[in-house]
């Protein structure tokens, strides 16, 4: 009986996290989707190539995470503008075609193939200068 609980009780836990309420959704619509475009855009006027930045929402599902997320865009746009100033800065920052924006242990930058993966663990983000440390070595 007790293990029948622990069950119930554990998909009730994924069922619930996994379900984007209507403030997750209204985060998602008005705060990170226009965070990542406008990211693209800086991105691609000062580094001159394409990113496409995507967010995680099985996992980046809360209003704490979303926001993280869209930091992270943000802290991109603004980091491209500041940073894509000479050939050799944008040809490191250009290998990226892809970021991937998710939640997983431990907080942190990684690049492989043309895609990065920045990582929140719920209470720290990845920075832009994770992202600059690994991109231009």
């Amino acid at each position: 009986m007790q293990h029948r609980f622990l069950i119930v009780a554990a998909l009730l836990t994924v069922s619930l996290t996994a379900v984007a309420g209507k403030l997750e959704r209204d985060t998602m619509t008005k705060t990170v989707q226009p965070a990542v475009a406008s990211a693209e855009a800086k991105f691609k006027s000062s580094c001159g190539c394409s990113l496409t930045i995507t967010v995680d929402e099985t996992t980046m599902n809360t209003r704490d995470l979303l926001f993280q997320a869209a930091a992270v865009a943000n802290d991109v746009g603004e980091g491209a503008e500041k940073y894509c100033t000479d050939g050799p800065s944008k040809k490191a920052l250009c290998q990226m075609k892809k970021l991937e924006i998710l939640k997983r242990k431990p907080c942190e930058f990684t690049f492989k193939d043309g895609v990065g993966q920045c990582t929140s663990d719920g209470n720290m983000r990845c920075a832009w200068q994770q992202i600059t440390k690994v991109l231009d070595k």
